[in-house]
């Protein structure tokens, strides 16, 4: 059972894989809406958005940002609020093969997943599936499809700058932030995005692994 994720993660180069999660709601009868869009379908804001908000490293990182890593731990050494120190590759990882919430269980197989996950997939492939099993809407939409059809009515493709950073501004927690109807700290942080995905190095990050 532990081998089987690296097993499974080179035949990810190609399909449309779901995520743990999902499975999950199909088993239970729950609401799922993910329609595949691939990577040179979808608004070029969009994965230039989602790394500013999510791994600024992305493109100079081997899966794990150590760095980061090690100010979550010093940080929580210190008794400070943790914050999110995993990458867009951690993310694919434990959202494909493993479980949501916080276990130092889960960390510990979700690394080396992580590692791997970068040895055997391109860097474009590996944001091409988190944008497709993401967590965009609070009812069951998955994907940049379908995350952008219910917040705005369009799809991935026709997604403006602004539309793309509140839609990465909602990731960490779409059933609290909402994109349809974003608060205050949403369009705070979607400004963020937007002037950190017009940035040259991101800019350049996203002319390489487009």
């Amino acid at each position: 059972m532990l081998l089987l994720p690296y097993l499974l993660a080179p035949l990810y180069r190609t399909g449309h894989p779901v995520s743990a999660l999902m499975a999950w709601r199909y088993l239970r009868g729950g609401a799922v809406s993910r329609q595949w869009v691939d990577l040179s379908a979808m608004a070029a804001p969009l994965p230039r958005s989602v790394v500013a908000s999510e791994d600024a490293k992305f493109c100079g990182h081997r899966g794990v940002d150590w760095g980061a890593l090690r100010e979550v731990i010093d940080d929580a050494e210190d008794g400070e609020p943790s914050r999110g120190g995993s990458t867009i590759t951690q993310q694919v990882a434990k959202n494909l093969f493993l479980w949501p919430g916080r276990s130092v269980v889960r960390k510990a197989l979700e690394l080396p997943l992580a590692l791997w996950l970068d040895l055997v997939l391109p860097k474009p492939r590996i944001l091409e599936i988190y944008l497709n099993i993401a967590e965009l809407g609070p009812s069951g939409q998955f994907g940049a499809q379908a995350g952008s059809l219910y917040a705005f009515g369009h799809g991935a493709a026709m997604l403006t700058p602004r539309e793309a950073a509140l839609l990465a501004a909602i990731l960490p927690n779409p059933h609290v932030r909402s994109a349809r109807t974003p608060g205050p700290g949403v369009r705070r942080l979607a400004g963020i995005y937007v002037a950190r995905g017009q940035a040259a190095e991101l800019q350049r990050c996203w002319a390489e692994n487009r």
